[in-house]
């Protein structure tokens, strides 16, 4: 896991799933290894919790130093609270979306997060295709978060690669998670360049 680690230390963070096979259907590891990718990762970590009981477990996340720590709404009793708790320890805290949960009921608590992750594929498993559905809620944070003037980050998270990550930018995005569209490259550095600019180039402000 290092060495992958300083595989993709070009790009900005890495993504780290945390799955509990409750929540979703899927088990990837837990806090003791994500405290250990912490240590070791040349770039700060940016945490996706797919956990059941998150108001319990995801404060701990965030004392490992992660800069950026994601729990879903659907997963917490009380995603403001929660998101205040991350930011007082001092992560960055995001609230994450399944596909077929509405974005509407957040929109009025947009100011107490830093981050909003619109899922653009259904949370536990990683190789899936781009749900572009998906745009128009990402189009409605986007308007809304332009509104406010606010700062937050739109991330997307699901079949991001070239060809997706176009559609995502111009709905607004900002922040883009790619997986299997990186790690199956045969050049990484290149792959991430080549996402990146990508993504300036359909970069879009309502």
């Amino acid at each position: 896991m290092e060495r992958d680690l300083q595989r993709i230390s070009g790009a900005d963070l890495v993504h780290v799933d945390v799955m509990d096979n409750h929540f979703v259907p899927n088990l990837t590891f837990g806090m003791q290894m994500v405290e250990r990718v912490q240590q070791t990762s040349p770039i700060p970590l940016d945490v996706h919790l797919m956990i059941s009981d998150v108001d319990r477990w995801g404060p701990g996340y965030a004392e490992l130093g992660a800069a950026s720590v994601t729990f879903h709404a659907e997963a917490s009793q009380n995603p403001v609270l929660l998101a205040r708790r991350l930011r007082e320890i001092g992560a960055r805290a995001g609230v994450a979306v399944k596909p077929g949960t509405p974005i509407e009921p957040l929109l009025e608590h947009l100011d107490e997060f830093d981050q909003v992750l619109i899922m653009t594929v259904e949370p536990g498993f990683g190789g899936q295709g781009f749900m572009a559905s998906m745009m128009n809620k990402l189009r409605t944070v986007s308007e809304e978060a332009h509104r406010r003037g606010s700062n937050v980050w739109l991330q997307v998270d699901g079949g991001i690669a070239p060809g997706t990550i176009e559609q995502a930018a111009a709905a607004g995005a900002n922040t883009f998670v790619a997986g299997s569209a990186v790690f199956g490259a045969d050049d990484i550095d290149g792959r991430i360049g080549e996402l990146r600019e990508l993504a300036r180039a359909h970069s879009h402000t309502p």
